[in-house]
């Protein structure tokens, strides 16, 4: 299965680079999208044109796909299953959640001449980045793209209530799968709280798993998508 991989803010196609060859030794075909102010070399896209990115991949795949989203772009792999929800088998979501439809992306930090930049690592102490070491939070930093303030102010905009049917497995890195429980049945996920369909992964990592356990996430990925 065609297996869509989505970084989070900051980040480019490369944050993939060490679950890719993982994926493929399991048997599928990992494609990691480049969104358009996170790699593309512009930085006047918006949350539109990103998700104008994700949807043309899936209309790209060899058929109906996995799409994973990371942090922040949890709302881009459920925009992607309300656009195509023929088309995305199940949205496979790392360390965060779906917002729901009229709520701004991320609007986490602040703006400085219309892009967002990566705000060093004193916001993510803690659980976040407890097993980042040194090196790699070096490499993160350095490589880190500045977001452009139309993704990040973007309005979600969802519309098509077939996305509830859509499968979604939620993939808990730094909280645990009851956490993440706790706050769909709280009511802090509206979204996931009428899916028909949600299972919950635990991985014993921060918030960048990717990066720290690229074997086992891309082992999970590989079960949701024969699962």
């Amino acid at each position: 299965m065609d297996i869509l991989l989505i970084a989070g803010l900051w980040l480019d196609g490369s944050a993939w680079d060490d679950v890719v060859p993982a994926l493929t030794g399991l048997g599928h075909r990992p494609v990691p999208v480049t969104l358009p102010g996170q790699g593309d070399g512009t930085s006047s896209a918006t949350l539109g044109d990103q998700v104008a990115a994700v949807v043309a991949a899936v209309d790209a795949a060899s058929g109906p796909c996995l799409v994973v989203g990371h942090s922040a772009a949890c709302s881009l792999a459920w925009l992607a299953a309300d656009a195509r929800p023929e088309r995305v088998a199940k949205a496979a979501l790392i360390g965060g959640f779906p917002n729901g439809d009229g709520q701004p992306y991320a609007p986490f930090f602040e703006v400085v001449d219309g892009v967002m930049p990566f705000p060093g690592w004193e916001p993510f102490e803690g659980p976040d980045a407890v097993d980042l070491d040194a090196q790699t939070r070096a490499a993160i930093a350095a490589a880190a793209v500045p977001v452009p303030e139309g993704v990040a102010k973007g309005l979600v905009r969802l519309a098509d209530p077939r996305r509830f049917d859509v499968p979604v497995v939620v993939i808990c890195p730094e909280f645990t799968p009851a956490q993440a429980q706790e706050w769909i049945a709280a009511g802090d996920v509206p979204e996931l709280a009428q899916a028909k369909h949600v299972e919950f992964v635990d991985i014993d990592s921060g918030h960048w798993p990717m990066f720290t356990r690229p074997a086992e996430l891309a082992a999970m990925l590989a079960a949701a998508a024969e699962g």
